[in-house]
Formats: structure tokens, sequence, C-alpha cells
């Protein structure tokens, strides 16, 4: 009896010890891999809604907080008081939002939506703290990069499934799409994979194939650098596949960072030879193959260059399944124009280059009646593309009247893409988060988020 009570005891102190590096790790593999299925809506007609992750993340925070203060973990690491501060302008900013600048109405639906923004901030702000709590050791810090690279590992699989296969597609990219629509992809759509959209993938993969990268160079052990390689590559992949423009930047920007810390970590010899043999291919395959090279010769005007190089990206697929329904379907019975997905359209001259069909818009005429209108666009639109000139023309621009509405603290958030004070978005986007961050929290707050 004496020896099971000892057992026992023991058991607890090491459930004690180690609950907060496991829930950690947990959320590492799940919050990437789960598809962003939603439970219930938290705000009316809102696009954001309470998923599964969000109950674990709860819990997670309450186990910190209970650790925190049994003394059992720091809470406290080097970006917290840049956090908190942040979020204390973040505060004022909503009250500002509310009460000077009045942008944000006083109204339940409207302060909620903007206060929903603020708690999820928290949300993303709270991992932070509990990973820096949970890991201790090299060995927890080991755990995290290998639960990383089958994370990073498994998510590519999944979106080359998405991209040739049919498996199921569950996006957030609009408010019908958010309710759970099983959906599947049709030749030129980008891979979202198991995120809520393309840009969630590209901005994940971009973040870990830097970490991969790193890691494959560093090890020694010739079976995690093929481990390391293979997630590497398929990674790159992956992000070729979402075809975003501003990811695959950053992701130069970042291997180049990378190589630029090699040189002194190691020497410029070392270092200056696989940062070009990296960005030789990383160049090479994304000019030869796939969308995203069509996205950046377009913007760029190098259509003819283009014309050299052949499009090998899209292999046969098997038998469309019978359970689900394309994007471009869904998109229309939700009366949804995305068509910057499309490629380049090759029927009708008088459209935009990335537009594929001249679909025309239904306008409720306030009798209770639908009048249908031709599509016009900007001279953006026919330079640059639609999916560029959406940016150039009315989200960019918006982000900066924001800003320019209280220089300061910023009008609120969620406020950006609103064209009247009184009118109800059920989605937010700006595609730039820096200038969201500007436009919705002012100076302060993009001076303490940007903080390094």
């Amino acid at each position: 009896m004496k020896q099971e009570k000892i057992s026992t005891k023991k058991l607890l102190a090491w459930f004690d010890k180690n609950l907060l590096v496991y829930l950690a790790g947990f959320l590492l593999l799940f919050i990437p891999l789960y598809p962003k299925l939603p439970l219930f809506d938290i705000v009316p007609g809102y696009i954001v809604r309470v998923r599964i992750e969000d109950f674990l993340i709860l819990l997670t925070i309450l186990v910190w907080f209970i650790q925190v203060l049994r003394k059992k973990v720091v809470w406290k690491n080097p970006l917290s008081n840049i956090v908190i501060a942040y979020l204390v302008f973040a505060l004022l900013s909503t009250l500002s939002a509310l009460f000077i600048t009045k942008n944000i109405p006083l109204e339940l639906l409207h302060a909620g939506k903007m206060y929903l923004h603020f708690f999820r901030n928290i949300e993303y702000f709270s991992l932070l703290f509990i990973f820096y709590s949970a890991i201790k050791t090299k060995k927890h810090s080991r755990v995290m990069i290998v639960i990383s690279t089958f994370t990073m590992l498994l998510v590519s699989l999944y979106g080359y499934g998405q991209k040739y296969l049919y498996w199921p597609v569950y996006s957030t990219m609009n408010r019908e799409f958010a309710k759970g629509w099983r959906l599947y992809l049709t030749e030129h759509a980008r891979v979202p994979s198991t995120f809520g959209g393309h840009y969630d993938l590209a901005a994940y993969t971009m973040v870990a194939l830097t970490v991969i990268l790193a890691l494959f160079f560093l090890v020694k052990n010739k079976w995690l650098k093929v481990l390391f390689g293979i997630t590497y590559a398929a990674g790159f992949w992956l992000l070729i596949l979402t075809a975003s423009r501003t990811s695959f930047i950053a992701y130069l920007v970042s291997i180049t960072t990378l190589m630029f810390i090699f040189i002194f970590a190691k020497s410029w010899k070392w270092a200056i030879p696989r940062w070009f043999m990296v960005m030789f291919l990383s160049m090479f395959v994304m000019l030869s193959f796939g969308d995203l090279s069509d996205r950046f010769t377009q913007v760029l005007g190098l259509e003819k260059l283009k014309e050299k190089y052949t499009n090998l990206a899209f292999l046969p697929k098997i038998r469309k399944p019978n359970n689900a329904i394309s994007i471009e379907e869904a998109t229309e019975i939700a009366k949804v124009t995305a068509k910057s997905d499309q490629p380049p359209s090759t029927t009708n001259p008088n459209l935009p280059g990335d537009v594929y069909e001249d679909i025309p818009l239904p306008i409720d005429d306030g009798e209770g009646g639908v009048t249908i209108v031709s599509r016009t666009f900007s001279d953006n639109a026919y330079k640059y593309g639609l999916s560029a000139a959406i940016r150039f023309d009315a989200l960019w621009p918006r982000a900066w009247a924001g800003f320019m509405a209280n220089p300061l603290l910023g009008s609120g958030y969620s406020s950006l893409t609103k064209e009247t004070v009184q009118q109800f978005t059920e989605a937010e986007s700006t595609d730039n988060n820096f200038l969201r961050t500007l436009g919705e929290t002012g100076i302060l707050g993009f001076v303490l988020f940007m903080e390094p």
C-alpha cells in the first residue's frame, strides 16, 4: 500500500511538472493540422466563429495561470513588457473609437465585434507566454522542433492531396465558406491545406521553412538531415502552390537574413555559396512552375519572359468527388466574387489579366428585387491585375484613412473595411498587416506591435 502511494505521488508530481509542456506540444500539432471547422457564432452574422482550438487554448491558459500562481513557471519573458504595453494602447484605441472618433457605434453588435478582435489578440499573445514558460530544457526544445517538422510535413502532404486528389477543403475566406462547407480545389485554385485560407498557409510555411533550412544545414545526424531536407522540399513546393507573392518575397528575405547570421556564426565562405544555391533553386522553381510565376510576371510586366518557361505544376487528377462542390461553384452560390484566384483570361481581352470570366453583380435594388449590373474595373486592375488593384484602390487607402482618423490610436479594431459608420462588415481584410496595425491602433500600437 505504501509503495502504491509513493508511486501515485511520483506520477502526480511528474504530471504536475510536465503538463504545460505537453499541452504546448499538443497545441503546436493540433492548431495547424485540424481543419478550421466552426462550432458556433460569437457575433451574429460575422465571419469569425469559435472553433475547438479556442477551447484548447483557453484550457492551456488556465493551466498556465494556475502554474504561475503556484510559482511553478515564470510568466515574464523578453517581450512581456512590450506585449502588455501594446494591449494597453490597443484598449485605449477601442475606447477612442467609441468615444472620441466615434467611428464604432456604441452598440453591442459593433462594439462586440471590435472587442472580439481585441481578445483574439490576447489569445494570440498568450501562446508566446505559454511556450516560453513550458520549454525549460534542451530536451523540450528538441521535442518541439520534431513536432514542428512533422507538422509541416503533414500539412504539405495534405496540401498535395487537395491539389491533386480532391481532398476536402474547409475555408474561412468568406462568410459562407466559414460555415464549414466541404469544398474541393479546381485546377488553378490556391492551396489552403488545413488552414482557413492560402494566405495563412503561406505565412506559416514561410516561417517553418526558414527554421527547417537552418536545421538542415546545422545538424550532423544524417537521418535528421534527410528528414529536414525532405520536409524543406515538401514545404517549399507547398509555398509555390499557395501562389502568395508576399509570402514568397518574405521567404527570400528570411533566407537571406538567415544566411547573413550564418556569416557571423560560421563564415562568409560557408554561408555565401549556400545562400546562392538556395536562392537560385528557389527562383528557378518559382519562375518555371505554377501560378505564382504568372502572378509575379503579371504585376512586373514580364509576361513575355514567362512565355519561355513551361508550366508543369498541375498534373492529371483523379475522379471528382460526389460529396463536395468546387470553390468556384460555392463562390457562385454564396454570391461572393474571388476571381483573383483564377488564371489569366484568354476568352475576353476586355477583362483584367487575372479575371477569368465576366460575371455580373447582383445588386439589391432596395425594393425587394435584384438588379444585375455589369462589372467595371479600375486602371490598376488592367495594369497590375484585380488582386493588386483591390489593395491599391480600396484596402490600403482605407487603412491609411483609419490612421489619419486618429494618428496616435487609430480607428479601432474591425473598422477599416467600412464605408459608413453604421455599416456592419462581415469580414475584415487589409492584405497588409503593417497598414492594418497602423490604421487600427495608430502609431503607438504600430511601434509596439512591430517592436522586435
